[in-house]
């Protein structure tokens, strides 16, 4: 009798602690509590709070829809991702999707670790032929479909069309229709909107985002019918003609002219000291909060094949190892929909034709004006290049950054430091 109503008790103790165990309670943690069952599916990208807000909305369309499934979504700054997607792969931990640039595919195709979504074109109602087909080529391997795009901005110039008006100075996209719109006629400008007056100080131009960010810089070489890399990327070209004027270019603007902020300079576009900045066009969702000033977009100088600039591209993967796969695809197939690319399009150049033609895309409040997005933004598309990806990438760009601080330090003139970059990378690159 004892060791009945011993065991009694202990199975009463049992219960109630698995009990409190699955309570429901959720401390420390703003997420709602799961229903029991639920699938959760994980949500990689590198956005900023506002692409969050639009994500926010788009997963909770998706749960209401797929009311069993959760999904939790987490934002890592974009110079640690590639890292970060690597260190969660090799412990078997990786998010379920995720967002992934052009330069991330060819490591994580080398690595295995990309789910294939082919079946998608089975889906009538998806549309896949709705997608730009050039879009599609960064994730094609073989018959597999590795990914779908929602951005392929091309690289814009933001300017700031206050400044030019006081300088009396014509702008960019009229210089642009005109045929004019010419590297030198660039860096003129740039001299001309340029304020020195430390109380006042503007700087006519800023290639880079966050000083790593250099590729910018590539579309003077492209102008001229060059570029850092060859084709396949087995080979940096950078150290020809047009490689040493583009670092020469840097150099006269930062040290010469002062046109150009020095390394490490907390300038932006946004705060009015800066008259001309480089960015994907998917930096507008910061521009459209500009009150100060009146500012436009434009298309990158042109060389003498004409302008070129840099296409990014971004997308969505879902990661082989996922334990909810059909899940995922549901989620990843939802985000890539019209309807999901209408609504990152407030952002982001969409791959859909039916989307990067509509109304919605274009007038977006405080946009640039029609005219000028199609003149910077649709009719460059495809002139545009993306800097081939690599499965070396992040010590091939490690490699250039420092030739760029032997630049920012004026260590060496442009022809040797290319000449050393040039060694650094094709080592890397065999």
């Amino acid at each position: 009798m004892k060791k009945t109503g011993l065991l009694l008790l202990l199975t009463m103790l049992v219960a109630f602690t698995f009990g409190c165990s699955n309570s429901g309670s959720n401390s420390g943690s703003s997420k709602s509590p799961e229903k029991s069952g639920d699938v959760e599916l994980k949500f990689m990208m590198w956005g900023n709070q506002a692409h969050m807000d639009v994500y926010t909305k788009l997963i909770d369309g998706f749960k209401k829809e797929n009311p069993g499934i959760q999904v939790t979504m987490e934002s890592v700054p974009f110079a640690d991702y590639q890292q970060k997607i690597s260190v969660l792969a090799a412990g078997k931990s990786l998010p379920d999707i995720a967002w992934v640039s052009e330069r991330m595919v060819p490591q994580f195709k080398s690595n295995g670790i990309l789910g294939d979504v082919s079946e998608f074109k089975n889906d009538a109602d998806f549309k896949l032929d709705d997608y730009i087909p050039s879009t599609l080529d960064l994730f094609r391997d073989g018959d597999q479909l590795l990914g779908l795009p929602f951005s392929t901005p091309p690289m814009v110039m933001f300017y700031n069309k206050t400044l030019f008006d006081k300088a009396n100075l014509t702008d960019p996209n009229t210089l642009a229709k005109e045929g004019k719109w010419t590297w030198a006629e660039f860096e003129k400008s740039a001299k001309a909107i340029t304020n020195k007056d430390a109380q006042n100080r503007v700087y006519g131009v800023n290639f880079f985002r966050d000083w790593k960010t250099w590729v910018a810089l590539s579309s003077y070489s492209w102008s001229n019918g060059s570029g850092p890399f060859n084709k396949d990327i087995t080979e940096f070209t950078w150290n020809d003609q047009y490689g040493v004027e583009t670092f020469e270019m840097l150099e006269r603007m930062m040290f010469t002219d002062e046109s150009h902020p020095k390394a490490g300079e907390q300038v932006s576009f946004d705060a009015g000291n800066v008259g001309m900045f480089f960015d994907v066009y998917s930096y507008v969702s910061k521009a459209r909060e500009i009150k100060d000033f009146e500012w436009s977009i434009a298309p990158t100088p042109s060389g003498s094949q004409g302008s070129v600039p840099m296409l990014g591209q971004a997308g969505y993967t879902l990661f082989k190892d996922s334990k909810h796969p059909e899940e995922a695809k549901k989620l990843l197939k939802y985000f890539a929909s019209e309807a999901g690319i209408q609504a990152t399009s407030t952002f982001f150049v969409p791959p859909r034709t039916s989307v990067l033609n509509s109304e919605e895309f274009i007038n977006q409040p405080n946009n640039p004006s029609k005219e000028h997005i199609v003149q910077a933004v649709i009719d460059e598309m495809p002139k545009a290049r993306i800097i081939p990806g690599h499965v070396n990438w992040q010590n091939i760009d490690n490699a250039i950054l420092q030739g760029f601080d032997r630049l920012f330090g004026k260590v060496a003139p442009a022809d040797e430091n290319l000449k050393k970059i040039s060694e650094e990378v094709n080592a890397l690159m065999k």
